[in-house]
Parts: C-alpha cells; sequence; structure tokens
C-alpha cells in the first residue's frame, strides 16, 4: 500500500463561485511555517486568529479573513493543517494558493487530503468514500446515511464480521496443525453452527449493503407500453411537473425523454419511452429502438397498460420481448373505467389513473420496496456498488467453505475459503487494497476535499 506523503499539499475547499467566505486548506508538514510567513500569525493550535494575508513578493496585502490551526494527529488529514477563511471571491482564493505554492506547497489532488486521512489512519476506506457520498447526497436520507458510514457504522458492521470469521478461521487451522490428535473436528456440530451463523449475518450485511447502493446511485425505472397508453402522464405524475408532451394523438413521445425523480430518500431515474409498435415511420422506429436499449440497461422495467382496451395481443408481444429484469404492470386510466385505486400491488401489478393522479402514491410505496428501501428501525448507511461486490464474493466463499466442511469433510479447502472470505471483506475497510483501486477512489472526490 502507498505510503502516507512526506510534502505538503494546498487547495481552496469552498465550492467554486463567489460567497461570503472561502477556505484554503493546507496538509503537510510545511504547513504552519507557510501561514506564518504569509501572516506574520504565530497560530495556536485549534484557536481563530484574525490575520492579513500578504504576497511574499512585495509585502502588498492580498485579504483580511482567519487562521485556524490543527497540529497532527488531532486533525482531518492526521498532518498539520492549517485552514485560512477570507472572502469568497474566486480571484482571491486562487491567488492565495499560488502564494502557498511559491512558499513550498503544491496543489492538492482530487481527494489527496482524505486519501491522506485513510493513509494516516484517520478513517478507513468505507469511511473516506462517505465523504464524498455526503457530499454528493442527493436526499435528507441520503445525507443521513452517509453521516452514519462516516461516524463508521458501516465499518464496525464489517470489522465485527471480519472478527467471528478469523475465530472461525484459527479454530479450522489449529485443528489442521494438530493432526496427531484423535479429534474428529469437522464433526463438531458447533463449527457448522458457527458458519451457518455467518452466512446468515453476511445475507442481512449484503441487503443493508443493496439498500445504501440505492440510497446513493438510485434506480433507473424504464416505462414502456403502447402508444397513447399514458407513459408520458405517468412520467409528469412521478416528476411533480410537466416533462413530457401529453396529447391524444397516438405516438407523441419519439425519443427517450428523462426525468430525475426523488421519492422518499430514492433517487429514480424514470425514462419515458416512445410507444412499442410496428410503424413505418422511420423517426418512430428510432424512437423505438432506443426504447428498446433503455430497457436493456434498467433496474426495473414499468409495463403500463391501457386500461380502456385491457391487456391486448400487442402487451403480449412486448412481454415475450422484455429481458429478464425485475417487471412492474400498471393498468391506467381507471379514471375511464371506473375502477378503484390499487391499495397494494397485487401480484406484481396494480391499478391507478395518470391522469389524476390516483394510485399515485401506491406506485411509490411499490417502487421504494422494489428497491429494498424498507422502513426498518435502524437507520441504513451509505454504500457502494464495490462494497456489494465485495460481499457477494464473500458470500460465494462462505457458500464454497460450507460444502467443503459438510458435503467433503475437507478442512483444508474450508480454511482456504474463509481465507479468500476474508479477503474479500477488507477489501471494503482498505485493509487489503491494491494502489490502482485507490488512485480510482479518491480521483472521483472533488478538489480540496
Amino acid at each position: 500500500m502507498t505510503e502516507p506523503a512526506i510534502d505538503t499539499i494546498c487547495a481552496v475547499a469552498t465550492a467554486a463561485g463567489r460567497a461570503g467566505v472561502g477556505v484554503v486548506r493546507l496538509s503537510g508538514p510545511d504547513a504552519r511555517p507557510i501561514i506564518e510567513r504569509l501572516t506574520s500569525v504565530d497560530p495556536r493550535p485549534r484557536h481563530a486568529h484574525y490575520a492579513t494575508f500578504r504576497r511574499a513578493a512585495d509585502g502588498s496585502v492580498l485579504d483580511d479573513g482567519i487562521v485556524l490551526y490543527f497540529p497532527g494527529p488531532h486533525s482531518y488529514t492526521g498532518e498539520d493543517v492549517v485552514e485560512w477563511q477570507g472572502h469568497g471571491n474566486p480571484v482571491l482564493l486562487d491567488e492565495a494558493v499560488r502564494e502557498m505554492i511559491q512558499a513550498g506547497a503544491r496543489m492538492a489532488r482530487p481527494g489527496e487530503f482524505t486519501e491522506r486521512a485513510f493513509l494516516n489512519g484517520r478513517m478507513d476506506l468505507a469511511q473516506a468514500e462517505a465523504v464524498a457520498d455526503l457530499i454528493e447526497a442527493g436526499s435528507a436520507q441520503a445525507a443521513n446515511a452517509a453521516r452514519r458510514s462516516l461516524t463508521g457504522v458501516f465499518s464496525r458492521r464489517i470489522d465485527a464480521f471480519v472478527d467471528n470469521l478469523v475465530h472461525l478461521r484459527m479454530y479450522i487451522e489449529a485443528a489442521l496443525d494438530f493432526p496427531e490428535e484423535e479429534i474428529d473436528f469437522l464433526s463438531d456440530t458447533r463449527l457448522r453452527d458457527q458458519l451457518d451463523a455467518l452466512r446468515a449475518d453476511l445475507a442481512d450485511l449484503l441487503s443493508r449493503t443493496g439498500e445504501g447502493v440505492r440510497l446513493r446511485e438510485g434506480m433507473q425505472l424504464v416505462i414502456v407500453g403502447q402508444p397513447n397508453a399514458g407513459k408520458s402522464s405517468l412520467l409528469n405524475q412521478l416528476a411533480g411537473e410537466s416533462r413530457a408532451i401529453v396529447t391524444e394523438i397516438a405516438g407523441t413521445t419519439r425519443d427517450v425523454l428523462r426525468a430525475e425523480v426523488n421519492i422518499d430518500g430514492l433517487p429514480l431515474h424514470v425514462i419515458d419511452t416512445a410507444g412499442l409498435r410496428d410503424s413505418d415511420d422511420p423517426i418512430e422506429q428510432e424512437g423505438i429502438r432506443r426504447a428498446w436499449a433503455e430497457v436493456e440497461q434498467a433496474d426495473l422495467v414499468l409495463l403500463l397498460i391501457d386500461g380502456t382496451r385491457g391487456h391486448t395481443p400487442e402487451d403480449d408481444r412486448t412481454l415475450a420481448r422484455l429481458p429478464d429484469k425485475p417487471l412492474l404492470t400498471v393498468v391506467n386510466k381507471i379514471d375511464l373505467t371506473g375502477e378503484a385505486p390499487s391499495e397494494a400491488a397485487e401480484d406484481g401489478a396494480l391499478r391507478l389513473s395518470a391522469r389524476t393522479g390516483d394510485g399515485v402514491d401506491v406506485l411509490r410505496r411499490e417502487l421504494r420496496r422494489i428497491a429494498g428501501l424498507t422502513d426498518r428501525s435502524e437507520d441504513p448507511f451509505i454504500a457502494r456498488r464495490r462494497h456489494l461486490d465485495a460481499l457477494e464474493q464473500a458470500q460465494r466463499s462462505l457458500d464454497e467453505a460450507s460444502h467443503a466442511l459438510v458435503a467433503l469433510g475437507a478442512g483444508e479447502l474450508a480454511a482456504e475459503s474463509l481465507r479468500q472470505a476474508q479477503e474479500s471483506m477488507e477489501i471494503i475497510t482498505g485493509r487489503f487494497t491494491a494502489d490502482d483501486l485507490l488512485g480510482e477512489i479518491f480521483g472521483s472526490f472533488c478538489i480540496g476535499k
């Protein structure tokens, strides 16, 4: 793993644009000497000092502001950290950075402050990723989940699981090291019970992590159906505004329409497509081709059926062509058929009116349920796709360990599978992580964080 850096970095830590206050951050062994040289202030730890920032070349005043000093290791990065808080003018902030660079610092790479916090043991990799997720959260629930991950809720679950896994590994490997002992440890039911408990714990962790991934990434919903079934009206209902043209003329939608919707904390990427039918119109044909391309990328396909026509042979042909993906069938236009809206989804289907909005609340609840966002008493934590991949790999390794132990009676194979499971879990927190993965993760951060 990469060793902690020994140079000093700097960057603007506040968002681009003008504001009342702007912050420039320094981290590294020369952070304090650089700010002393530029402000003539001898900063006390964790005290705010009013100071004048002067240009090194001629001593002219650049700005007035506040200096904060946080000596390592009790700082965000674990190194000496200094923050200059001046006026939030991008010109002044950029010039302050140039002065710091001329004084011996260098420009920070994206995410380098948080990367140093990880390398210096101030946080693990899952917590470091939660920093970026907290900044980018698109809802209050996602922000709260990211904050929980940042405080270590997710990491503690991983660490507790790994501790139990290591204990089981130690038991099996110790028994393998002493074959002269006439004890059939593989037949010990406590051993199998412990492994079964690990598998159950991992299954719960996978479910919770999938929920965290949905909170972060959202779900891509593609609406398909026959022309004039009400797809654009449903898109408008979910978006809460008129995003698509709605007319009585079939085939109005020729291209893919997108809307970003937040349903009680679930980021939903809704895609309205052209009506699926045979057409000689080359423009409509292209719209239909694009519709099927979006279906291939969907997390969930919503088949909208015109309730005034009922289920048609065209709907059957659409169903037959759909890929193996989660499917929700919705019968629309109950305002015309006189049916009551669904109170809950029945056999993967529900009834509503996209024109009046009756039953759309039930659809929203069903979308959250399909996404795996349940009303748990325990708050969720944020997670990433790589976490889910690592957990799924660990699950496969535990399944292999169980098979080796129960079906084959092969302790060596079981021990090796448990080792692989442990390695997969430790990738999440960064105990076992390749340098190229670190570069990919921190390179996605904003500069100054």
